[in-house]
């Protein structure tokens, strides 16, 4: 017995003992993080959707020995014990029709603002104020309801801006139709009174913007749906983050210019309706912004595009506040920067430079957070 326990000390081959989980496994410990993610899963694409979701990177799989996040997720996928009941993995999926009823909800607000604006130009004194009364409301109200459901509307679980964008949308929208007038009548020492919806009152107006970007509900609606239905086809399709990320980048693309083009050709169309001079750059700028928006919040990430749209209304604001302001005493120099631009360019210049300054940053930040599988997994509601 001594003999043999000298053996083994001498350097006789023993049993390796086994080894620690966290140094040996980490993909174990790493499941045992992710455990609901692992068990609700119906395909590796889905773990690896969430793995970026939660900051993983290929980088980080190098950590647990794989190349890159998706095969880190087959072989997580591989080793989640599976009962009877488990799902089977789903074919791909085929491209989803919108519902009858959410396609007509986003035509909705075009079709209150033409009613609003048509009894607007048929009515005079107290009848038009009360026209235009119940027009801003029903047309407040049928934004709500298209941006809160359907293709516009955020998915489940979703947690809106600390102050939301649907109030920011309607501000930027009333400042497409009022802005420009009032601010003209400021500079030249006014207003004298009241907008009395006419071009030419003391108070411009200008309907045309209105209705255009609340006819453009439709195509952003049209477009944000082929942007999700496309991108869950294509992450089905696709054997690696990257390759869907590839995938997706001329997608999105493709889904923005077609939106602008759409915005563009309603833009001459509605000016010609309403006998205006069309002002594509403040309404393409302003377009361009809330769609984007409106793309990013669908997908989950509401946070940056209510800051960003909060920041515009905001600037259009002390803008306007600038002006009135300059007018006290040993303040004019408030109102120096915003007169410049308006006489250099005009007062569609300053809302056209604000929602362009504003829509490039996020237009950077949709070609990198919705090109992420984790954008379009299939937790998300259908539109």
């Amino acid at each position: 017995m001594s003999d043999l326990g000298e053996l083994d000390r001498s350097g006789a081959p023993e049993k390796p003992a086994a080894p620690r989980r966290g140094a040996g496994d980490p993909v174990k410990a790493l499941m045992h993080r992710h455990r609901e993610l692992c068990e609700r899963a119906v395909d590796p694409l889905e773990i690896a959707a969430g793995l970026e979701a939660h900051g993983v990177t290929d980088r980080t799989a190098a950590r647990f020995r794989h190349r890159d996040v998706f095969s880190l997720a087959e072989e997580m996928y591989a080793r989640v014990p599976r009962g009877d009941d488990t799902p089977a993995r789903p074919a791909p999926t085929a491209l989803p029709r919108p519902r009858p009823g959410r396609a007509l909800l986003t035509l909705l607000p075009g079709a209150l603002s033409a009613a609003a604006l048509t009894g607007l130009r048929l009515t005079e004194g107290r009848p038009r104020l009360l026209v235009a009364a119940v027009g801003v409301l029903a047309v407040t109200l049928a934004l709500r309801q298209t941006l809160g459901k359907g293709p516009l509307g955020p998915r489940v679980g979703t947690r809106p801006g600390r102050f939301g964008t649907t109030l920011w949308t309607c501000w930027l929208l009333a400042y497409a139709t009022l802005g420009d007038g009032l601010l003209r009548a400021a500079v030249a020492g006014g207003p004298d009174g009241p907008p009395t919806g006419a071009p030419d009152g003391p108070w411009p107006v200008a309907p045309a913007p209105l209705l255009t970007l609340t006819l453009a509900c439709a195509p952003a609606a049209l477009c944000a749906h082929l942007l999700s239905a496309r991108a869950r086809r294509r992450l089905d399709a696709s054997r690696g983050l990257e390759e869907f990320t590839a995938s997706v980048q001329p997608l999105l693309l493709g889904v923005f210019t077609l939106f602008l083009s759409a915005l563009g050709a309603l833009t001459a169309l509605c000016a010609a309706a309403l006998d205006e001079q069309p002002a594509y750059a403040p309404v393409l700028t302003l377009g361009a912004l809330l769609f984007l928006a409106r793309l990013l919040t669908v997908h989950g990430f509401s946070h940056v595009p209510a800051i960003v749209l909060g920041a515009t209304g905001t600037a259009e604001a002390l803008a306007l506040a600038t002006v009135f302001a300059g007018r006290l005493p040993g303040c004019g120099f408030l109102s120096v920067p915003v007169e410049t631009l308006l006489t250099a360019w005009g007062p569609a210049s300053l809302p056209a430079l604000l929602c362009g300054a504003a829509a490039l940053p996020l237009f950077v930040h949709a070609t990198r957070t919705l090109t992420r599988a984790s954008a379009h997994a299939r937790t998300a509601r259908p539109c």
